[in-house]
């Protein structure tokens, strides 16, 4: 199931620091092909992020300068 909009961002963000923090600490030893093409997937992913960083750092500073307060 995935993440429900509201959430979507905050959800992934801790998910994604669960994976850097398997990798920080070596736990790649036993991964299912699965598990392989997951993680292909995630830098395919991360790249894509990296490139719409610009876009990414206006989106959160049109926030912290408008009036509307976050949930």
């Amino acid at each position: 199931m995935g993440n429900m909009s509201y959430c979507r961002f905050e959800n992934t963000a801790r998910d994604l620091k669960d994976c850097v923090d398997a990798l920080e600490n070596g736990e790649t030893q036993e991964l299912s092909n699965r598990e392989i093409e997951g993680l292909e997937d995630l830098l395919r992913s991360c790249e894509s992020i990296i490139q719409m960083k610009d876009d990414i750092e206006s989106i959160i500073e049109s926030w912290e300068e408008s009036d509307v307060l976050p949930f």
